[in-house]
Parts: C-alpha cells; sequence; structure tokens
C-alpha cells in the first residue's frame, strides 16, 4: 500500500513535505477557515473542503484544534446548519488589539476622503469585520476642495485599471501656463499629495517622465495599446537642485492682516517678523502665470520687493485688472 503511494506521488511530481511545511501549510489553512467563517454565518465542513482543497476529515480535525486553541466554532445540524463562529464573535478577539484595529480602519478612512474609488465597501468590511464600535462618528476627513467635481473620481478609477494593467492614455491637459495640450502617456503610478491627486506618467511626445495633476485632466481615454515601462526605483517627486536653484529668488512683504494665510501657505523657517509687523518670506518661484495668478490671491496685502522684473510684470497684472473695472 506505501508503495502504491509512493509511486502515484512520483509519477505526478509531487514531492515529499516536510513537517515544517505541513505544519506551515495547516496554520495557513487554519487562518482561512477562521475568515471564512467570519464572512458567512454558516459554512459546511463539505463547503470548506472544497474551497481548501482538502478532505472533510482534515476540516474536522482542523476543527478541533481551532476549538482547543479558543476559537468558538459552533455546529448545527440540519436544513441551513453547518460551522459557524459564535454569534457576536469578532477577529479582534483573537488576532488584532484595539489600537491596531483603530489604525486599519482610520487608515481606510482617510483613503476614503480622498475620493479613492471603492474605499468605503472596504471600510465597512473591515469596520464589521472587527466591531461596529470601530465604525465612530468622531473622525471625519475631507481632502476635497469646495466644489471638487466628480469626475475626479472617475478619473482615478480609470487611471487605476490603466496603471495596472499597462494601457497606454490619451487626455487634454491644462497646465500651469494655462496652455491646452493633446498628451498620450503611459501611465506609471498615482499619488495623493497636498490635497490632490497627481498622474506619474511616461509621455511619449516630451519622451521623459512627467507629472500631471488629476484636476487638470480632460477627455481621458484608455486605448488598447499595452506597454512594458515601469517607474525607476531612484523617481522622486521633489524638484532635481538644478531645477530648484535656476528659479529666482523671491522677497516678498505680507500685511500682518493676512498673516493666518501667510502661516498656512509658508513652513515658519522661511517666514521673518519685521519691526513694522510686516511678513517677509524669501522663497523661490519661476516667472510663470501660475506664480503671478497665486500671489494676486493675496490681493493688496502682499508686495514683491524683489526681483524687479517680478515687480514689472505684476504692476503690468494689476494695470490690466484696473482697466476692466476703471
Amino acid at each position: 500500500m506505501h508503495g502504491t503511494i509512493r509511486l502515484r506521488t512520483e509519477r505526478y511530481g509531487m514531492p515529499r513535505l516536510s513537517g515544517r511545511q505541513r505544519n506551515t501549510m495547516q496554520i495557513d489553512r487554519l487562518i482561512q477557515i477562521v475568515f471564512l467563517l467570519l464572512s458567512h454565518e454558516h459554512r459546511t465542513a463539505k463547503q470548506l473542503a472544497k474551497e481548501l482543497c482538502v478532505s472533510t476529515r482534515t476540516i474536522y480535525r482542523d476543527i478541533n484544534v481551532l476549538s482547543l486553541a479558543g476559537i468558538p466554532i459552533t455546529s448545527q445540524k440540519g436544513y441551513g446548519g453547518g460551522l459557524s463562529l459564535l454569534k457576536g464573535y469578532s477577529l479582534d478577539k483573537s488576532y488584532f488589539t484595539q489600537a491596531e484595529q483603530r489604525n486599519i480602519v482610520q487608515a481606510l478612512q482617510i483613503l476614503k476622503s480622498s475620493n479613492y474609488p471603492d474605499a468605503d465597501k472596504a471600510l465597512n468590511k473591515v469596520a464589521g469585520l472587527f466591531s461596529h464600535k470601530l465604525q465612530s462618528e468622531w473622525l471625519e476627513i475631507d481632502f476635497s476642495y469646495w466644489g471638487s467635481p466628480e469626475q475626479e473620481k472617475h478619473h482615478i478609477t480609470a487611471l487605476e485599471r490603466a496603471v495596472i494593467n499597462k494601457y497606454v492614455i490619451t487626455f487634454t491637459y491644462f497646465n500651469s501656463e494655462l496652455q491646452i495640450t493633446a498628451q498620450t502617456v503611459e501611465p506609471l503610478k498615482l499619488v495623493f499629495k497636498s490635497h490632490a491627486w497627481y498622474l506619474i506618467a511616461y509621455s511619449q511626445r516630451r519622451q521623459e517622465i512627467r507629472t500631471y495633476k488629476m484636476s487638470r485632466i480632460r477627455e481621458l481615454r484608455i486605448t488598447g495599446q499595452l506597454f512594458d515601462r515601469e517607474l525607476p526605483a531612484d523617481f522622486s517627486l521633489a524638484p532635481s537642485c538644478r531645477e530648484e536653484c535656476s528659479a529666482p529668488m523671491f522677497t516678498l512683504h505680507f500685511s500682518e492682516k493676512i498673516a493666518y494665510k501667510v502661516y498656512d501657505e509658508f513652513q515658519e523657517k522661511y517666514i521673518k517678523k519685521l519691526e513694522d509687523g510686516t511678513l517677509e518670506v524669501r522663497f523661490r518661484y519661476q516667472l510663470s502665470d501660475w506664480t503671478f495668478l497665486y500671489l494676486l490671491s493675496f490681493g493688496e496685502y502682499v508686495e514683491i520687493i524683489e526681483p524687479a522684473e517680478a515687480r514689472t510684470i505684476l504692476q503690468e497684472k494689476a494695470r490690466k485688472i484696473y482697466s476692466m473695472y476703471g
């Protein structure tokens, strides 16, 4: 009999398992059984055996091991019966600490608040798996800006599929210079940074990796074309020293009346309070339309001290604004 088993094992190329390997397989199977019973009210031994590819006898042995370990598994005979966990039992009593449960649920709440698709479904499942008490109302996080379009969420769903399956995509893009361009890119990664989603992708036109702000993407389309490119391991969103240092240094004077916004927008190390209460900020900016539109958002409460070229540009923009209303 033993010889027959050995011959069949060798014939199908099935390796013999060591005691440690068998123990590891059993531990994995025990964990799967617990999760299956947590997600279903009742499960028969035959159903578990089929899902885990073992015999019903093995399932009954595993149930005995779990019971000895303190997992409250009950058995109910008859129609609609089977194996189940004691009513009210949750995973938190055996696996995760209360602090770990809170961290997991809060992380999913943050993901949901960033408008990530289906995050609310995952949150409800995980919170329900642990304990209904974890679905507390004390924490609400909202990264979206006022008037945030629903289309942004649909873009994330589509881009997720394109990144995972490596599909080339096309879209219309509005850049920081207010230029509209048609883009064909290879999507490599989605990033949520500073209250907004960004797409990291390889631009086929520029032949380099670029960063695109999600809210500026329009007419997104996933093509049937595949690509093989991977994001380099050393890629960073931070600008290179060469790019950062090439931008001119601005010296800005802000009125103390708008101090709250200055401290919201700039790190404290860049802010110096002068004797008259004026807040001086020194920061590097490109001489671009985005920079001047941003500075104009401070209204009459900011003055560009230097560079002189920036003062001239802002004066011209201010004159155009005045001519509209003068």
